[in-house]
């Protein structure tokens, strides 16, 4: 994100770098430099306040807050605030041979956002790049033998560090254990009277980021020392809930609420912790996309179709359900489906119901694919299979049903998904929920006892109708096409047809259309 800048005014000398008396503002503003504009940053105000309190010292020349957490909302600055930090404590307050470390959480491999930061503002820095040697994972400064480094969320490799400072950006991604014991690890040493531990993040979920949540409320119960700035013990933590920065503008936070779905904006954008569960989509807009004129489509022949069934044999509900890609209005549409619910009692007879619909819907409709969860559809598929059904596996796996559940939710939030009116489809999506996981968000429920895997068939069957929307339009032959064939010499009869089929259709071979029309 691109800071305010100004003109460059170095400091008077470039000893004054190795001055501790030098204040982290005056440091940043005049000696790091911005490497989007070449010009030195200009702090926010927030930022301001809480480098005023985060260098104190106690009366022993240490650091009185060992502990620092800016939190702020997304897109706030805080990826280029903590390298700065970082630059300064090593360059300023550190000394000879100081160490800082760049940590990554779980969702990130070793060279983290904030070291690949510093790496920059240090190389745009003229006061620093001459005393800088930067390679992929370290950066040296000559001078003093001071080391910045980026490491891997593993804790074993952590061991025996001795930090001057260590920097933790978003916090509420360290859910593992081994982040944890990193955290543990990297604790300010007590052998370094300036030491400390940095923290910059937006709030996470839940009952899931317990490491953030537990600083969280350590930091909330003290003293409130600053707007949105508390002090407890050794913490120092801000914790904004509101635009910290110039560039974010209403325009902007009108276009993040439009973008995002509420729990992510509570989240991002308000720094509010949340759940992991959110309303899949609101119920007007499922009801923006149902159309009142449409009907359940008993068949058509000539209709090209994806099937989606989400399957369960004793408990839960099994659902199929049917779309097709209109291609004129280029919008996906549901043209039918049907919900079966066993029991413990009567476990579903899936030969009897579920082999037989499939069997129908293959005569009914010009059934393209029937996506299933192998799961608990192996041997059904098999017999289908051998039926000329044409069944693909989509097994329910994270990403799966990650990128199921995002096409979903983009085509109902856009209305580029026409439905019938249907009571059971329409409970269905409102009891969903989307429930965020490490590598994205999937569709599942809150209560047990409700069903949507009328949700979950007819995500899967969406996702193939869309993505038959990127390939070539089927090629189909005119009765006035036929007619006129028809009057040809049979050795010419279909020359202009194969010439035209493989012209239109880069998937066929040519030794097949051969095949089929001479």
């Amino acid at each position: 994100m691109t800071r305010r800048t100004r003109p460059i005014s170095a400091p008077a000398s470039h000893g004054a770098l190795s001055t501790p008396s030098l204040d982290p503002i005056t440091f940043i503003e005049a000696a790091l430099v911005n490497p989007e504009t070449g010009a030195p940053f200009v702090l926010t105000d927030a930022e301001r306040e809480f480098l005023a309190h985060a260098f104190e010292l106690t009366p022993d020349g240490r650091l009185r807050h060992p502990e620092l957490v800016f939190s702020a909302i997304k897109k706030s600055g805080k990826t280029a605030f903590a390298a700065m930090i970082l630059i300064y404590v090593i360059v300023v307050l550190g000394g000879r041979y100081a160490e800082g470390f760049c940590c990554a959480n779980d969702f990130e491999q070793s060279q983290g956002r904030v070291f690949t930061a510093a790496a920059r503002v240090v190389e745009a820095s003229p006061l620093l790049t001459l005393d800088a040697t930067v390679t992929q994972n370290k950066i040296t400064f000559g001078s003093t033998g001071s080391t910045i480094t980026a490491i891997a969320s593993d804790y074993a490799g952590a061991a025996g560090a001795n930090p001057t400072i260590t920097i933790f950006d978003e916090l509420w991604g360290y859910v593992s254990e081994r982040a944890h014991r990193l955290w543990d690890e990297m604790i300010p040493p007590p052998t370094r009277k300036i030491a400390c531990r940095l923290t910059v993040t937006y709030a996470g979920f839940l009952g899931e980021s317990e490491l953030l949540e537990g600083i969280y409320k350590r930091g909330m119960a003290g003293e409130q020392v600053g707007p949105s700035l508390y002090r407890s013990g050794g913490l120092l933590m801000a914790w904004h809930t509101k635009p910290v920065a110039p560039w974010q503008t209403d325009a902007w936070l009108a276009q993040m609420r439009e973008q995002h779905r509420p729990n992510a904006y509570l989240r991002q954008i308000e720094n509010q912790w949340v759940t992991t569960e959110d309303s899949f989509v609101p119920s007007e807009w499922w009801d923006a996309c149902v159309d009142p004129e449409a009907k359940l489509l008993l068949s058509d022949s000539d209709l090209r179709v994806w099937a989606g069934v989400d399957a369960s044999v004793k408990r839960d509900s099994t659902a199929i359900a049917c779309c097709t890609y209109d291609r004129a209005a280029k919008k996906v549409r549901l043209v039918w489906h049907r919900i079966f619910q066993p029991s413990p009692e009567a476990p579903l007879d899936f030969e009897a119901t579920v082999e037989a619909t499939l069997l129908q819907l293959a005569h009914r409709f010009r059934l393209r694919e029937v996506r299933y969860d192998p799961y608990q559809m192996q041997a059904t598929a098999q017999r289908l299979l051998a039926r000329h059904v044409p069944m693909v596996e989509f097994p329910q796996s994270v990403p799966n049903l990650t990128e199921a559940s995002t096409n979903l939710y983009e085509l109902i939030k856009g209305a580029n998904l026409v439905a019938y009116p249907d009571a059971d489809v329409r409970l269905a999506v409102r009891r969903a929920v989307a429930v965020e996981t490490p590598r994205g968000w999937k569709i599942s429920k809150a209560v047990q006892s409700h069903k949507i895997d009328v949700v979950v068939a007819l995500g899967m069957a969406a996702l193939g109708a869309v993505q038959e929307a990127s390939r070539p339009a089927p090629f189909i032959f005119s009765d006035e096409m036929l007619r006129r064939a028809s009057t040809l010499p049979p050795r010419d009869r279909f020359a202009g047809v194969r010439a035209t089929l493989v012209g239109r259709n880069r998937f066929a071979r040519p030794d097949f259309v051969a095949a089929t029309t001479d």
